[in-house]
């Protein structure tokens, strides 16, 4: 099942993930090489976070990726579509505000927050630019976007061996350790058709977002896209 069968199809995408909920921060962390807690450090500090910020973590799953903002003292909500990483996130943060939600059409209204993360999850929407937009319209003047995803590597080599690895590799690590197998060849799929940098910045501009930069992490694995709501 590839990336672009399954964005004609966003509620098998949601149910994926239901079924992958309890173990999926364990699972992610083994596939990474344990290099999820730096990424997600990472955005923590791209983000800028300050006391009181009003805060929305779009894909925010079991709730990790939130859970740094909220013990810096922002007011931070984590969002998701399904409803299955919601339900093992209020298990486990029950302090949290936990909000069901699609990217796509945000159940806030505009200018509610002073800052919008999503990490990992904008390749799942079926619209890149559209979910963009709609993550602008939440955003008050003068707010920001971080964005911490799966990318390219670029230097040529490393990103043949990465690319192998996610191809013929990662699914098989995936059956030992993951409870759905199947949502990890997504995962590569996925990763694999995803845009480059430049290319995700190109469509950060066209989305009405300014001053977008970007940054690698791991050698080009991962990239944190920064970016302005005027």
């Amino acid at each position: 099942m590839t990336r672009a069968d399954l964005n004609k199809q966003p509620r098998q995408v949601a149910s994926m993930f239901d079924q992958v909920a309890a173990r999926y921060d364990l699972t992610n962390d083994v596939l990474a090489f344990g290099q999820t807690a730096s990424w997600r450090r990472a955005t923590v500090r791209a983000l800028e976070p300050n006391p009181g910020d009003k805060i929305l973590d779009l894909a925010a799953g079991t709730g990790s990726s939130t859970k740094p903002f909220d013990e810096l003292g922002a007011f931070a909500i984590p969002c998701d579509f399904s409803i299955g990483m919601l339900t093992e996130g209020r298990k486990r943060l029950p302090n949290l505000p936990f909000v069901a939600g699609d990217a796509m059409a945000l159940p806030f209204a505009d200018a509610t927050f002073d800052a919008v993360t999503i990490s990992f999850g904008l390749r799942n929407v079926v619209d890149t630019e559209g979910a963009l937009r709609e993550m602008r319209r939440v955003t008050r003047p003068g707010g920001r976007l971080v964005i911490c995803e799966f990318s390219q590597p670029s230097n040529d080599v490393f990103r043949t061996v990465y690319l192998e690895y996610l191809m013929k590799y990662l699914p098989v690590v995936a059956e030992k350790v993951a409870s759905n197998p199947e949502a990890y060849v997504y995962l590569a799929e996925s990763i694999r058709e995803w845009p480059a940098q430049d290319g995700l910045s190109h469509i950060l501009s066209r989305a009405g977002w300014v001053d977008v930069q970007w940054r690698n992490l791991t050698g080009g694995i991962v990239a944190l896209h920064r970016a302005i709501r005027l």
